[in-house]
């Protein structure tokens, strides 16, 4: 893969309904752009494609050249969302390799985070790097096709969580001090826009 990302997809999960802010985040502005907007473009500047957006509670805009799927059981949680974008992504382009699962939440993600986890997969040739913040893993998190049966099978509230416990002999890590700033009530949004407030 020396062409960095060229082999590489991103799949955003965003169908939740943001129960616990009272609106869609994923909708929410952020130095002049959307939640979901921001991670998408950071995605288009790390030359991720094809970029698919997994829609649930809510209509979403995005760009004409995003591919967005509905999950008509998102309400059953984040495995259901994430099965969704899989199953679409291989029926868009079925010879991708390897993937990067990402949510609209965390507005610290960026174009150079994307790049770090191809890089990190490049030289440690491992099935999974992960994002490392707050003592623990997480999002945004690469995958390769060997994952990808697991991650079609998930369902319900297990999200890719999982598979990271499950297979930690198989992770590298990067460091995403960031990370951990993610947008579930109104006091993080607004801690977000007003961080001296």
């Amino acid at each position: 893969m020396s062409n960095t990302s060229s082999a590489v997809a991103l799949i955003i999960l965003a169908a939740g309904n943001s129960s616990r802010l009272g609106q869609p985040k994923q909708n929410l502005l952020y130095q002049n752009k959307t939640l979901l907007q921001h991670v998408v473009d950071e995605g288009s500047k790390a030359n991720l494609h094809p970029i698919i957006v997994v829609e649930g509670s809510t209509a979403l805009q995005v760009l004409e050249s995003i591919h967005v799927v509905q999950n008509n059981n998102w309400e059953q949680g984040m495995g259901s969302s994430i099965s969704t974008g899989v199953s679409a992504l291989l029926n868009i382009q079925p010879e991708t390799e390897v993937l990067i699962l990402t949510v609209c939440d965390q507005p610290f993600i960026s174009a150079e985070l994307f790049k770090e986890l191809i890089d990190t997969y490049t030289e440690q040739k491992t099935g999974i790097v992960a994002s490392a913040y707050a003592d623990t893993m997480g999002t945004p998190v690469l995958f390769t096709e060997k994952y990808f049966p697991e991650l079609l099978n998930l369902k319900g509230k297990e999200g890719a969580k999982r598979l990271l416990q499950i297979h930690k002999d198989d992770i590298s890590l990067i460091q995403f001090p960031k990370g951990n700033i993610d947008i579930d009530t109104l006091t993080d949004y607004t801690n977000l826009i007003n961080p001296h407030s």
